[in-house]
């Protein structure tokens, strides 16, 4: 199996990692503060697999709203236009059901990755959308 610093390359470094930061609700972004802390630090884990701090994004714009649907989720198209341009070498949440839980918006932003060669991580692991058997673990 690659580990996870195998999985980035120097091309993949070159363009920006991309934190994702939501909660579904006003209500957890008030009351899960250490939720917000551990989606935020992230931040240091792109860091750790090489990316320069200011080439580390942090999308925050959608806390507190659900993941059902694209709509209204201003951060979340932007990262997907940033993607499918091929700006992203890294997309980071702390579970990847923060992205989307909407399988079209999920898939969406899957095949754009795979499509681009932009990577995915969550707490667990670096994925590879374009590597079968990541893309059965993210699907």
């Amino acid at each position: 199996m690659v580990s996870e610093r195998g999985k980035v390359t120097d091309k993949h470094r070159r363009r920006r990692a991309v934190v994702y930061v939501r909660q579904s609700t006003l209500h957890q972004v008030e009351r899960h503060v250490e939720s917000a802390a551990r989606q935020y630090a992230l931040r240091e884990r792109a860091v750790a697999l090489g990316w320069p701090a200011a080439s580390v994004v942090v999308v925050d714009e959608d806390t507190g709203r659900s993941g059902a649907t694209s709509e209204g989720r201003i951060g979340f198209k932007e990262l997907v236009a940033e993607v499918g341009l091929g700006h992203v070498g890294l997309v980071l949440a702390l579970e990847v059901s923060r992205l989307a839980r909407s399988s079209a918006d999920w898939h969406q932003l899957l095949d754009l990755c795979a499509l681009t060669g932009t990577l995915i991580a969550d707490a667990d692991g670096v994925y590879s959308p374009a590597d079968f058997n990541d893309r059965l673990l993210l699907a």
